[in-house]
């Protein structure tokens, strides 16, 4: 049973962050002194207003909103874009609490370009993926130098309000589970769209394509994920000697998609350096 976390202010509320607000609201865990976050327009924060508990601060109206939103906060998390993360840490660096622990979302910004601006502030990176929108996510989190424990602990507990958490070790971490998490739900709906093709290939038409396609993808991760055995054995299951699917399958493995995924993964690896280094 969770005693509950303290104060938490999110800092920019996009699609991600959204999310994770809403995850926690959703999850009944108490929240000591309550949410506040900012958003740049009006608009944005009264879509924010009226979720329980929330303190929600526009900026365009309220100039001071940032200082309002992280005072007392011991969780701060920067859900803006990465081109402006570096003036918001300028600006919230002097009016943070002692020992608040700053969470970033921003994808291709080092824990040392959060240190170097942050002082002696612990610092926490992530990296959620897009199914934490609907309460399946998975979230890498790394600890910077100065984040202990329970500092993980807290952020963990956050983030499992929108699905599973991974710790990984440092920016190299990060980079590594962007490839898989982060990036894989993209590599998913690219073998949909392929799959419904196949479907249309085999004289279905648009809408019967689509349903075969997406309903066959939904139940098999479904089944995976209500069994106790993993996917190859799954597959083995469905692959009946000298049947249909095993040409299939041979097909298909005659591809080398292991050799596929590695490459692609590691081009995802390579360009998150780049991004971190053009930073």
């Amino acid at each position: 049973m969770s005693h509950g976390i303290p104060a938490v202010a999110f800092l920019g509320a996009g699609s991600m962050g959204g999310a994770i607000l809403r995850g926690l609201i959703a999850s009944g865990i108490p929240v000591d002194d309550g949410i506040r976050v900012t958003n740049r327009t009006a608009a944005k924060a009264d879509a924010l207003a009226e979720l329980e508990g929330v303190t929600s601060i526009a900026l365009e109206s309220d100039p001071d909103g940032t200082a309002r939103a992280i005072d007392g906060a011991r969780i701060v998390i920067v859900g803006v874009k990465p081109y402006v993360v570096a003036d918001l840490l300028d600006e919230i660096a002097p009016l943070l609490s002692d020992d608040a622990i700053v969470v970033s979302l921003a994808a291709g910004i080092t824990l040392q370009q959060y240190e170097d601006r942050l002082g002696e502030t612990a610092v926490v990176r992530s990296m959620p993926n897009t199914p934490s929108t609907v309460g399946r996510g998975v979230t890498g989190i790394a600890a910077g130098s100065r984040a202990t424990t329970e500092h993980m602990s807290l952020v963990r507990t956050l983030f499992e309000t929108v699905g599973s958490v991974v710790e990984v070790d440092g920016d190299d971490g990060i980079d590594a589970i962007s490839t898989i998490s982060g990036s894989g739900p993209a590599y998913v709906f690219l073998l949909i769209e392929q799959f419904v093709e196949a479907a249309k290939h085999q004289g279905f038409d648009d809408e019967t394509a689509r349903l075969l396609a997406e309903q066959t993808f939904i139940g098999a991760t479904r089944l995976l994920e209500s069994d106790e055995v993993d996917a190859a054995e799954l597959r083995r299951r469905v692959t009946s000697p000298k049947g249909t699917t095993e040409k299939a399958v041979e097909v298909l493995q005659q591809a080398d998609l292991a050799a596929t995924f590695e490459a692609a993964t590691d081009a995802a690896y390579t360009r998150a350096k780049e991004l971190a280094a053009e930073g």
